[in-house]
C-alpha cells in the first residue's frame, strides 16, 4: 500500500472508536520495529518524526526516505502516514518539502492569537498539497522544583478557536504530560475531553479526530476511556525509549554483549529493537487498532 496522508485512517478511527498508534521514529531500528509490528497486527500507523529526531538522522529528507524505503523493502501492506511531530513553522516547511504526508504545527506555547494566525497560514499551503494538519492547544504540565502542574488543560473557548482555524485533527489538553508521569499525577480530565468533543460537534458539525499526546505512562483504562470520547490518535515515544533502554541494559548487565560477536551493532541493538516491536504490539492491542488496516 502506498504511503497515505492519514485523513481516512483518523476519520475511520474516530467513527469506530479506536485510536491509530502514532509511534515516534528515532533511527533505523525504530522504523523497522514499528513497521514490522504494525504489519503483524494489521494496524494502520502514523510514523512520526520530531525536528530533533530529523536533525539526529541528518534532516527531514533523510528521515522521510528512511521510513519510505524501509516500508517498501519490508513489503508493508497496512496504511502508513509519515508525520511531523511538534513542528515549528520552519519544521513544517522543511517536512513538506521532504515529502511528509501529515503535519503537526505546535504553536501551543505561543499566544493564542499567534497560534491561530499561523495555523490558518499553514493550513492554506498544507491543504494545497492534500496533507493532513494537526494543531495543539494547551500548556505542558509536569513537575519542576517540587511544583506540580496538572498537565495540559485548554479552555473550551481557546480550543474551539484553534479547531476552527483549519486543522484536521487537534491535540487537546486534558491533563496529559510529555515524558514520565509523576507518581502524584491526578489522571486525565475525561469530563473536559467529553466537553471538547461535544462542543466541536455542536459548533462545527463534525466529529473531529482528537489527539492524545504524552500517551506513554497513562493507565490503559484511561486511554481506552478517552478513545470512546473522541481520541483517534495516541502518541507514543517515551514508552519506546524506556523499552529500548531497558532491553539493552539487561543485555549488557547479563554480559551477553561479551559473547561471540555480540559487539556487532546489528546484534548489540537487536534486544532493544525486539523490545520496541513488542511495545508496539502491546499498544496496538490497547488502542484497539488490531486488524483495522
Amino acid at each position: 500500500m502506498m504511503i497515505t496522508n492519514g485523513f481516512d485512517m483518523l476519520k475511520k478511527a474516530r467513527a469506530e472508536h479506536y485510536a491509530v498508534p502514532a509511534f515516534n521514529v528515532n533511527n533505523l531500528e525504530w522504523a523497522k520495529a514499528i513497521l514490522l509490528a504494525c504489519e503483524e497486527m494489521q494496524s494502520p500507523v502514523i510514523m512520526q518524526v520530531t525536528g530533533g529526531a530529523a536533525k539526529y538522522m541528518g534532516n527531514f529528507k533523510v528521515a522521510h526516505d528512511l521510513i519510505k524505503d524501509m516500508h517498501d523493502a519490508l513489503g508493508i501492506t497496512v496504511p502508513v502516514a509519515i508525520h511531523l511531530d511538534h513542528g515549528n513553522y520552519q519544521d513544517v516547511q522543511d517536512a513538506v518539502a521532504a515529502g511528509f504526508t501529515s503535519i503537526m504545527f505546535d504553536g501551543s506555547a505561543l499566544p493564542l492569537d499567534e497560534n491561530v494566525q499561523k495555523v490558518k497560514a499553514i493550513a492554506n499551503f498544507v491543504h494545497d498539497d492534500h496533507l493532513q494538519l494537526e494543531g495543539e492547544i494547551g500548556t505542558i504540565g509536569g513537575e519542576e522544583d517540587g511544583v506540580i502542574a496538572d498537565g495540559e488543560v485548554a479552555s473550551l473557548g481557546d480550543t474551539l478557536r484553534l479547531a476552527q482555524a483549519g486543522v484536521d485533527s487537534l491535540a487537546v489538553g486534558i491533563g496529559n504530560i510529555h515524558g514520565k508521569y509523576p507518581s502524584n499525577w491526578t489522571g486525565l480530565k475525561l469530563d473536559h475531553l467529553k466537553a471538547i468533543a461535544e462542543m466541536i460537534s455542536d459548533e462545527m458539525g463534525i466529529e473531529m479526530p482528537l489527539v492524545l499526546h504524552g500517551g506513554s505512562g497513562i493507565p490503559d483504562d484511561q486511554i481506552q476511556a478517552a478513545i470512546q470520547l473522541g481520541i483517534a490518535k495516541v502518541n507514543v515515544n517515551t514508552e519506546g525509549q524506556l523499552a529500548f533502554h531497558q532491553a539493552i541494559r539487561d543485555f549488557v548487565l547479563s554480559n551477553k554483549d561479551l559473547e561471540g560477536k555480540n559487539y556487532d551493532p546489528r546484534k548489540f541493538l537487536q534486544p532493544g529493537t525486539d523490545a520496541i516491536q513488542a511495545m508496539c504490539v502491546d499498544r496496538i492491542t490497547v488502542f484497539g487498532s488490531l486488524n483495522r488496516a
